[in-house]
Formats: structure tokens, C-alpha cells, sequence
């Protein structure tokens, strides 16, 4: 039987206090108390009941009863919890106080998801496959009771691209991409995957191009016009390419499409500069290099069409078979490039090779002391002679010469070098006597020449002197006849004009004497003086 109302409630139940607040209820007379933050949870044989504190509930004695704190959940914080009859769940979302249903079961409490301006998170219903995008700043985010995080990483960061950088997106829904351009945050969609790692945009000007290919339909296709070049989303950069530029001496080789050969000449303005056409490729040549040419790893985009030198190395026996190493060098040039490319994959292999075999035909036809006085007379016929290989190769051989030549055994080369010594010091001996020679013919001519000098210097002088006093008289005839005419009237008598002319010519002599450091002499006639002896 159930108490009744009056009875007092203190025979009804207990409170024993323990602690801070803290209580346990005691169960008297089948009563139990809960509260604010409890629960009872009441078993009965067919049914399970929850009564949220506080309160006092009568528990019937076949019943079986338990109390239970409520969930507490803080402003982040959230919790989802799962009917265990029907299976359903539901979030409970903070701040509260959890009670939970008589058949509910937690699955402990978590923390909601805190997002920045440039986060964002992206959820997966597994009931439904939707996907759901939270940006950021959007608060608290909690995932739906069936919605777990789509992404590994969790929360991701929005792709932040720059004026000049882009990135493919794909849409892994339906397959298609798109290409997102800077400047931009870029917060995927719910099925978007980004790409590859973002990318750069080239920047297209007079000397860059981009050679991109079509990928639906497979064509390339150059782009020279100038701009911040981004790819169409169907598109992919194959190449960036820089301008190839030809000094007037060069040229070089494109091979298309179907295998044809184009020559670029820089000495041709049309194609001083240029970029390679789709499809296209330069042709690399694969020269050999070395002394001896034994290494085949020259390679070679861009050809030198002026003259230039090269130098050889090989070995060959004379007629009385001495071995001889001999060093050389070839001054040649590329006259006809389409000619050099039909013929030969090694330009400097073949010339070389060539040179040596006719220099072993030609030398193994003299003897050492012969080969040591036309060395470079057979030089000379190895290439004009047979000037038909090269200019079949498209080269020329301007010269060819032998620098030095060495024997290859120790003991003959010894002798040689006696040999050389030898020729060397009668050449310096007999240079010294032409030297000599030539200075005395010199020193003779030269006397001769100041002979021949003097004489010419001397009929010089005489003729000057003669002419001069010619002057000199005409001159002085001129004075005297001017003088006569004008004292003719003053002085009738012509003798005594000539003695007063006299006279005066007397006075400018004494006035032309007096004026420098000299001494003037008299005669007696001209000082006309008389000596007498006075007693």
C-alpha cells in the first residue's frame, strides 16, 4: 500500500549528506529521490521509464530501480546518442544537461569543430551519401547523427592562389574538371578534389611560348600572343618555350612532323629568330671529339658556319717503317649543311678519319728523311687531292698542317731529335750569315746614298747662290737707274752722278758694318789719306 499523504516525510525517506553537495538516496518505502542533475531509470517486468530529477517517485516492490547523473555539455561540446529500440540517433548539442531516454546509449561526448575564415570541412551522410561543406566562421560545427568527415585530414585548408597561379579541380561526381585562376580563396565543393599541387601561369612575352596539347582532341597548338597564359581545362602544357635566336654565323635543324628537315640560317632575317612549330623538334648532332676522335659525345643543337680549327692526332709508319705520331690541325667550315646532314651523322669523325687514311697511303710511300723535307707538301695533297669526300659532306678544307711529329719508340726518337738539332743549328748558322750579309749591303747602300746626297745637296746650293746674286744684281742695276734719272736735273755731268752714287754706296756699307760686333779695314786708296812730314 502506497503511505499515505499526511504521513510526515521523514519516515518516507532519508537524505544522508556526503561531501560537497553531493547526496545519496536511500530508498525507504519503496520512495526514491533524484535531482537536478539525475535521473531514475525504473525497470519493470514489460517496460523501461526515466524521470528526470529533481522528483521522488514510488517504485512498486517487483520493480527495480537506479539513479543516473545527467550529461553535462559545455558550449563546444556535443553529443550523440542511439536508441538502442529503433536504432535511431540524434545530436544533443551543448550548453545543457543531457537526460537520457529510457532506452538511449551515448557515445561519449566530443568536441564541435571550430573553424577559421580560411578552413572549411566537408561531412559524409551514411545514409544518405550526401555531403555536406561548412566554411568557416560558421560557428560551433557539429556533424549530423549519421554524418561522418568526408576527408582524411579532417579540416582543410581553402587554397589560397595568386593573381598569377592557377589550379585543376575535379569533380569526382561526374568526372569533369574545371581550372580555378587567381587571385582567389578557393573553398572546394563537395565532390571537388583538387589536381596536382597548384601551378604557375606563364608569363607569355617576345621571347616565350607555350606548345599545349588538346587532350580531347589530341592537337597541339603554340601560343605566342602575349599574356598571362592559363590552360583551358581541357588542355596541358607540354613545353614552355624560349625564342631561339641565330647569330649570323649559325644555323640548326628542324625536323616536322613527317620527318622532313628545315634549315634556319641566322644570315637570313626571316629566321634569325624563331620558335620550334608543333610537332616539331630540333635535330641534335652527335659529333666525335678528342685529339683522336675515340669519344662520340659532342652534341650539337646549333652549328658554327664560320672557319674554325681542329686539331688530330694518329700514328703511321714511314717506308723504311719508322712509326711516327703525328699532330696536326685542320682549318675548316661548313659550306652546305643539308649536304653534311645527308651524307654523315659524324662530321668531325669523318674528316679525321678520312685525313689519317690518306696520310698512312702517303706516308708509308717515303722515308723518314723524305717525310722530314715535305711534311707539308704531302699535308697539302691529303686534301686537295681528294677534295670531293669533303665537299660531299658539305666542308671545305681551307689548310691542312703538321704541327709537330714525334717518333713512337723511344730509341728512333732520339735519333731524331740528333737529326732535328742538327738541320735546327746549320738553319741558325746560315740565318746569321744572311743576317750578317745583309747588314753590310745595308751599311754599303746607305754610304752610297749619302754620297749621292751631298752631291745633289752641293748643285743645290750653287744654283741658289747663283740665282741670288742675279737677284741681287738686278736689283741693284734698278736702284743706280732710278738714282741717275732722278738727279739728272740737280747734276748734269753722268761721271759725277757715279761718283756721288759712290759715295753713298760707301755710306751704307760703313752704316751696315757699324750695327754688328766687326771691324771695318781701309786701304789707303780708300781712305784716301796723305802722309807728311812737318818740321
Amino acid at each position: 500500500n502506497k503511505p499515505s499523504t499526511t504521513q510526515d516525510n521523514t519516515t518516507a525517506w532519508t537524505k544522508i549528506q556526503m561531501g560537497a553537495g553531493n547526496s545519496l538516496m536511500i530508498r525507504i518505502f519503496g520512495f526514491v529521490a533524484a535531482q537536478e542533475d539525475e535521473q531514475i531509470l525504473v525497470k519493470s517486468l514489460t517496460t523501461t521509464r526515466v524521470f528526470n530529477g529533481p522528483c521522488l517517485k514510488w517504485v512498486a516492490p517487483l520493480n527495480s530501480s537506479t539513479t543516473r547523473k545527467a550529461i553535462p555539455l559545455g558550449e563546444l561540446e556535443y553529443l550523440i546518442v542511439t536508441n538502442t529500440l529503433t536504432g535511431e540517433k540524434r545530436v544533443e548539442q551543448g550548453p545543457k544537461q543531457v537526460f537520457l531516454g529510457s532506452h538511449d546509449a551515448d557515445e561519449g561526448v566530443k568536441t564541435a569543430i571550430s573553424l577559421n575564415a580560411r578552413q572549411f570541412v566537408r561531412f559524409l551522410d551514411n545514409r544518405t551519401g550526401k555531403v555536406r561543406v561548412i566554411l568557416g566562421e560558421a560557428g560551433c560545427v557539429v556533424p549530423g547523427p549519421y554524418e561522418k568527415i568526408k576527408d582524411n585530414e579532417g579540416v582543410l585548408q581553402a587554397i589560397d592562389l595568386k593573381n598569377h597561379e592557377y589550379i585543376r579541380v575535379e569533380n569526382k561526381r561526374d568526372g569533369t574538371q574545371k581550372i580555378a585562376k587567381g587571385e582567389q580563396l578557393l573553398f572546394l565543393g563537395p565532390y571537388e578534389e583538387r589536381v596536382g599541387a597548384k601551378a604557375q601561369a606563364i608569363e607569355i612575352d617576345a621571347e616565350t611560348a607555350v606548345l599545349v596539347r588538346n587532350k580531347r582532341s589530341g592537337q597541339q597548338r603554340l601560343v605566342t600572343e602575349q599574356q598571362i597564359f592559363v590552360p583551358h581545362v581541357d588542355e596541358e602544357v607540354l613545353k614552355v618555350q624560349k625564342l631561339i635566336k641565330l647569330a649570323d654565323y649559325e644555323g640548326c635543324i628542324v625536323r616536322g612532323q613527317e620527318g622532313e628537315d628545315k634549315y634556319y640560317y641566322g644570315s637570313i632575317p626571316e629566321q634569325r629568330s624563331f620558335f620550334i612549330p608543333p610537332y616539331s623538334e630540333m635535330v641534335e648532332l652527335v659529333w666525335s671529339r678528342g685529339r683522336r676522335r675515340e669519344t662520340r659525345d659532342l652534341r650539337l643543337k646549333k652549328l658554327d658556319l664560320r672557319p674554325f680549327y681542329m686539331s688530330f692526332e694518329f700514328n703511321t709508319h714511314t717506308k723504311d717503317n719508322v712509326e711516327l705520331i703525328l699532330e696536326g690541325s685542320f682549318f675548316w667550315q661548313i659550306v652546305d649543311l643539308p649536304s653534311m646532314v645527308k651524307m654523315t651523322g659524324d662530321t668531325t669523325g669523318d674528316v679525321c678519319n678520312h685525313a689519317r687514311s690518306k696520310f698512312i697511303e702517303k706516308v708509308s710511300k717515303v722515308t723518314l728523311q723524305e717525310f722530314m723535307g715535305q711534311f707539308n707538301k704531302i699535308a697539302a695533297e691529303v686534301y686537295q687531292l681528294d677534295d670531293s669526300f669533303y665537299s660531299d659532306r658539305g666542308v671545305k678544307i681551307h689548310s691542312l698542317e703538321v704541327t709537330s711529329y714525334r717518333c713512337a719508340d723511344d730509341s728512333t726518337a732520339r735519333i731524331l731529335q740528333q737529326i732535328i738539332q742538327e738541320t735546327t743549328n746549320r738553319m741558325n748558322k746560315l740565318q746569321q750569315q744572311e743576317s750578317a750579309n745583309e747588314v753590310g749591303l745595308q751599311q754599303m747602300k746607305g754610304e752610297i746614298e749619302q754620297e749621292h746626297a751631298k752631291g745633289d745637296l752641293l748643285a743645290a746650293r750653287i744654283a741658289n747662290s747663283e740665282k741670288t746674286a742675279k737677284m741681287e744684281g738686278i736689283a741693284e742695276g734698278e736702284r743706280l737707274t732710278s738714282f741717275l734719272a732722278t738727279t739728272a736735273a740737280q747734276i748734269p755731268d753722268v761721271q759725277s752722278r757715279l761718283e756721288l752714287w759712290k759715295v753713298l754706296r760707301k755710306r751704307d756699307a760703313l752704316e751696315a758694318v757699324s750695327g754688328a760686333n766687326s771691324h771695318f779695314y781701309y786701304t789707303p786708296a780708300d781712305a784716301n789719306l796723305t802722309i807728311e812730314a812737318r818740321q
